[in-house]
């Protein structure tokens, strides 16, 4: 079995450095092909408007000056091109990637991605409280469950055209529940917040900033289960076509 690894906290990132350890166990050779810098919430992104520079760091591990995205497509048209992976695992992030998060991460993008190359692909996340921000967020629970959690994701791939997006609970290991398959959440919009402030010339400048997050809806969500100690595993699919509205506007042209 042959993996690629890849994440969007960049190629020296502890997560990424934590689900290569993982991988190594699950696979006979595994590759890393990662951004060469942090990028964080640039979602689906990739590189058109200038050219893509790629950094050989060893055998088998490679960055890549530009997104997940760019990374992923570079492994696969170049770099793994005549021993293309069996497999692609991405993260293990640094904080969560729930309900709407899917959307701005360049962790499950990544793995969507793969999905749209046909190879069955993986996004992990390690949850983080408030207070644990910066260097010193415990990975704590994904270094001790991400193995457990992978192993029955490669005996029973997702379906072509999914992928799937795991979160890993902020506890401690010893704490944590289990885990539950569960759909994707959605949070109340209007956390997002704009902080002005003024740099030393008296110019402003701008930060976006994150308020509370309550979720909509009822029942489990990778949310509500991830909050209350479970890890979450959430099949997602790149088909974004909404049926019900199909069904609403057919023949309204007629």
């Amino acid at each position: 079995m042959r993996i690629l690894v890849t994440n969007d906290d960049g190629v020296n990132a502890r997560g990424i450095a934590l689900l290569e350890q993982v991988a190594l166990r699950l696979a006979d050779e595994v590759w890393v092909v990662a951004p060469a810098e942090e990028q964080s919430g640039t979602g689906h992104s990739l590189t058109l408007t200038r050219p893509l520079r790629v950094r050989r760091l060893g055998e088998r591990r490679h960055a890549v000056l530009g997104t997940p995205t760019d990374s992923v497509m570079m492994a696969l048209a170049l770099l793994m091109k005549d021993s293309p992976p069996d497999l692609i695992l991405s993260g293990i992030n640094r904080g969560a990637n729930l309900g709407e998060d899917v959307t701005y991460s360049g962790t499950v993008s990544a793995a969507m991605e793969g999905a749209l190359a046909g190879i069955p692909a993986i996004a992990l996340s390690q949850v983080y409280a408030r207070q644990g921000m910066g260097d010193s967020v415990s990975f704590d629970a994904a270094e001790a469950w991400a193995e457990r959690v992978l192993r029955p994701l490669v005996e029973r791939p997702p379906a072509p055209g999914t992928l799937v997006n795991v979160n890993f609970p902020a506890l401690p290991a010893s704490a944590v529940r289990g885990v539950r398959v569960v759909p994707q959440g959605l949070r109340d919009y209007g956390r997002l917040k704009v902080e002005q402030r003024t740099d030393p010339r008296g110019f402003p400048y701008f930060w976006f900033a994150f308020g509370q997050m309550p979720h909509k809806g009822t029942g489990e969500t990778d949310l509500s289960v991830t909050a209350d100690g479970w890890i979450s595993v959430t099949p997602l699919h790149l088909n974004l076509t909404h049926g019900p509205s199909m069904q609403a506007w057919d023949g309204a042209w007629d």
